[in-house]
C-alpha cells in the first residue's frame, strides 16, 4: 500500500512506516512549523518520496473539481496531491483532513483515510447563493443580479 499524505500528515503527525509515503513538492513547501519540516525529513530519510505530478491526471482532477464545485475550495497543492493519488490507483490511500479534497477524491474514487478529524460521508455538489437576493449561481463572488456577496451552498448529495 502506497500513502499519498499531504501537509496535515507532517503537520499533525501520523504512525505511518515512512517507506510507504509518497507526497509532491508543493507539499514539501507547505510545511513552515519547526516541526513538521523535521517529521517530513525524517520521513524522508527513513524511504518518503517527493514526486512530480502528471499533468494528465491533473487536469483529470481539476475537470472532477469543477463537477462538484470543489475547485474554488482547492488550492494547487491539494490538486496536486489528489493528481499523484488518482496516478496510483486502487494501490494508493490519500492521507488529508481537507473536506473539499476528500469530496473531490471520492468522486475520483480515490481511498482515504483522514489524519486527524472525521471522513467525509457524503458526497456533495456545491453552488453559490445571493446573500441579497438568495438566487442560485455555478461560481462567481458577486451576484451578477443585485451585486451581493455570493455564499457557498450545499446544492446536493451525489
Amino acid at each position: 500500500m502506497i500513502y499519498i499524505a499531504d501537509s496535515a500528515v507532517f503537520i499533525m503527525g501520523k504512525d505511518i512506516d515512512p517507506s510507504t509515503i509518497v507526497t509532491v513538492s508543493s507539499v514539501v513547501k507547505e510545511l513552515r512549523s519547526h516541526e513538521a519540516s523535521m517529521r517530513f525529513e525524517l520521513a524522508q530519510e527513513n524511504g518518503a518520496r517527493v514526486e512530480s505530478v502528471d499533468p494528465v491526471m491533473k487536469q483529470r482532477v481539476i475537470e472532477a473539481a469543477g463537477s462538484t464545485r470543489d475547485s474554488e475550495e482547492l488550492s494547487a497543492t491539494d490538486i496536486d496531491v489528489l493528481a499523484k493519488a488518482l496516478e496510483f490507483g486502487k494501490d494508493a490511500v490519500l492521507l488529508t483532513d481537507d473536506y473539499a479534497v476528500q469530496n473531490t477524491a471520492s468522486v475520483l474514487g480515490i481511498r482515504v483515510m483522514p489524519v486527524a478529524q472525521k471522513k467525509i460521508r457524503d458526497v456533495l455538489e456545491w453552488e453559490k447563493e445571493c446573500f441579497g437576493c438568495r438566487r442560485r449561481f455555478p461560481t462567481g463572488d458577486i451576484c451578477p443580479v443585485c451585486g451581493s456577496q455570493l455564499n457557498k451552498k450545499r446544492k446536493r448529495k451525489i
